[in-house]
């Protein structure tokens, strides 16, 4: 079940309708609970950060981009009917693309904090779209940020920055590390790396830039090389598949869990000053790797299954990206609990469940042992599950 206004149709002008509705789904007795918005709640580190804010006891409200089908599943499991009293996540319809839409939504709410995670963020497509994804990752911060500058909100921001910025430049790399960008989706991200700065610096607003090194999970987007290959072993360890097709093999990449990403990110805004930090583990794998080991964990042979394609080559490869944690470590005391295989076993055990068959156990384990109740097994991956089946609890 979703919020009925989410399915109710303004005209596109028609901005002063859109916030009454969106504000009448809003309450304003909580002076003292804090306010998040945040955009790309749909996506993978938007439906963990929900979860964790929820239970930090936040009210937080999510943008959502308006389509003909609905794309919520990473969040049915948490949805909660906005016409109850305790509810205390909103989802409400947005376009980043329209800066009279951001101005708008920015100063109905003035949140205390806003998280910024939306962006065409597939790196391939960039390719093939570079407008849109100039457009929609750098653009679109831009208008947050000026949103915030002439609202003259406290509103503290966090800006999504991505690994994929240093391009080609020796590793490891860290926050001075000079950008080296080699796609359209890294050029985007630098645009919007520096207007936060920009505003930081110019406006004194509270803008911090989170540079994440790749970070998975079970909710990692089914295009994303790492879920191609954990559903790939699913599928054939079911039967319905016996071959998948990748592109480079050799692409090293810092590869952590998400969940553990997204607590760094919100430890970023409660921070005494705005800055710039990088997340990552600190170790690099390889695409083969991975491979070899998701393939090994379910007791297969990818060499039996694993074929090159072109298709999914890019025009320019990055080879390698390894994070330099110093700083994450030292300012914020975080650093990584999952490291690579236990990864790679709990999104295996993950997808074997989506596929109907009984995990091997191993990374169900890993979360019971490591992890807090937002992000245990039967929350994290069973209950999602059971949302987009159409069978989740209503309490």
């Amino acid at each position: 079940m979703r919020a009925s206004y989410n399915k109710e149709a303004f005209r596109e002008g028609d901005f002063n309708a859109r916030f009454s509705k969106l504000w009448e789904n809003t309450r304003k007795d909580r002076s003292q609970m804090k306010r998040a918005l945040i955009t790309g709640i749909t996506g993978q580190d938007g439906s963990y950060l929900a979860e964790l804010l929820l239970s930090k006891g936040y009210e937080v409200h999510g943008i959502i981009r308006r389509a003909s089908t609905f794309n919520t599943k990473r969040i049915d499991h948490i949805y909660q009917d906005p016409n109850r009293p305790s509810t205390r996540l909103f989802l409400h319809h947005g376009d980043l693309s329209s800066t009279e839409w951001v101005l708008h939504l920015v100063y109905s709410f003035a949140p205390d904090e806003l998280y910024h995670l939306a962006a065409q963020s597939h790196v391939r497509v960039s390719f093939d779209m570079p407008e849109y994804t100039g457009d929609i990752t750098g653009l679109g911060t831009m208008r947050l940020l000026e949103a915030i500058r002439r609202a003259g909100c406290k509103t503290r921001f966090y800006q999504a920055s991505s690994s994929e910025m240093f391009g080609s430049a020796k590793p490891p790399q860290s926050e001075t590390t000079l950008f080296e960008p080699r796609s359209p989706y890294a050029v985007a991200k630098v645009y919007a790396y520096w207007m936060t700065r920009i505003y930081r610096e110019g406006y004194q607003l509270f803008a911090s830039n989170g540079i994440l090194f790749n970070h998975e999970s079970p909710r990692r987007g089914e295009t994303f090389v790492t879920r191609k290959i954990t559903r790939a072993v699913a599928a054939i360890v079911a039967g319905k598949q016996d071959t998948l097709f990748l592109g480079n093999l050799d692409a090293r990449r810092d590869w952590g869990y998400a969940p553990e990403y997204v607590e760094a990110i919100w430890k970023m805004l409660q921070q005494d000053t705005a800055g710039d930090i990088v997340i990552g583990t600190g170790e690099a794998h390889s695409v083969r790797e991975f491979v070899e080991e998701a393939f090994a964990y379910a007791g297969l042979d990818w060499r039996k299954h694993v074929k090159m394609s072109e298709r999914y080559m890019r025009p320019l490869e990055v080879d390698c990206l390894i994070a330099d944690t110093r700083k994450a470590r030292e300012k914020l005391g975080w650093e990584t609990r999952i490291g690579f295989s236990e990864l790679v076993a709990i999104m295996v055990d993950a997808d074997l469940e989506a596929a109907g068959i009984a995990p091997l156990g191993r990374g169900k384990a890993i979360l019971e042992k490591k992890f807090g109740h937002w992000n245990h097994w039967q929350n994290s991956v069973t209950r999602l599950m059971e949302a987009v089946e159409g069978q989740a609890s209503q309490h």
